[in-house]
C-alpha cells in the first residue's frame, strides 16, 4: 500500500438514508477506511446555507437547503489511501436514477431516494479543499495533525511510540496485574510522553 498517498475526506449521511447509517459505515469499514471522527447533528438552514455556499443561485439551491435539513444528518471524517477519490467512487453519481444504472453497488444506488434523484443518501468531498473546509465545517474544535507517511511515520513510532511501549510491557511484565489490559492503559496514561506538564 502506497501509504504517500493518505488522506482525509468529509463523508455526510443525509437525513433520507440517516435509518441506514449503520449499514453505510459498516461498507466504508469494509472497503479499508479509518472512521477518525463522526458527529451526528441536525443542521439550520443557516448552517446548510453555509455549508453549501457555492451552489447558492443555482436552481436546485431552495429545495437543497429544503432537504439537508430535513432531518439529522451524520458527517464523519474518513481516513484512508486516496480517500477522497476512494469514497467518490464508493458513492457513485449523484443522481440516483444514473448510480441505479451505472453503479448498482454504489452507496447512491442502494440507499438513495429512488423517487426522487436529487435525494442521494450521501455526501463526499470533491477536493483536499472542500475536505479541509468541511471538515473544520462540522469539527471546528477539533485539530487534526497532518497524516504521518513514509519516513516520517516510521521516524514517529521507532522516536515516540516504541521506546514507550517496550516500558510499559516490560512493567507490565514485572507487575503481572490481575487485569493486565486496565493496568496497560492506565500505565499509558500516567506515563503518555505527550502530555503537558498543564494535564
Amino acid at each position: 500500500m502506497a501509504t504517500d498517498k493518505i488522506q482525509r475526506t468529509l463523508a455526510m449521511v443525509k437525513p433520507d438514508a440517516i435509518n441506514r447509517s449503520a449499514e453505510i459505515e459498516k461498507i466504508i469499514l469494509d472497503e479499508g477506511f479509518t472512521i477518525v471522527e463522526r458527529r451526528r447533528v441536525r443542521l439550520t438552514r443557516a448552517e446548510a446555507a453555509e455549508f453549501y455556499n457555492e451552489h447558492r443561485g443555482k436552481p436546485f439551491y431552495e429545495s437543497l437547503l429544503e432537504y439537508i435539513t430535513s432531518g439529522e444528518v451524520l458527517a464523519l471524517i474518513l481516513a484512508g489511501e486516496e480517500a477522497i477519490t476512494h469514497w467518490r467512487r464508493i458513492l457513485g453519481p449523484t443522481r440516483v436514477s444514473q448510480a441505479r444504472q451505472e453503479a448498482p453497488d454504489s452507496i447512491r444506488a442502494r440507499f438513495g431516494d429512488h423517487a426522487n434523484d436529487s435525494h442521494n443518501a450521501a455526501h463526499g468531498s470533491d477536493s483536499p479543499t472542500s475536505a479541509q473546509r468541511e471538515i473544520k465545517f462540522f469539527f471546528p474544535d477539533l485539530t487534526l495533525e497532518p497524516v504521518l507517511t513514509g519516513e516520517g511515520a516510521k521516524e514517529y513510532l521507532s522516536h515516540a511510540v516504541s521506546p514507550t511501549l517496550v516500558r510499559a510491557l516490560t512493567e507490565l511484565c514485572k507487575v503481572r496485574p490481575d487485569d493486565p489490559i486496565v493496568w496497560l492503559a492506565d500505565w499509558l496514561l500516567v506515563n503518555n510522553p505527550n502530555k503537558s506538564s498543564g494535564d
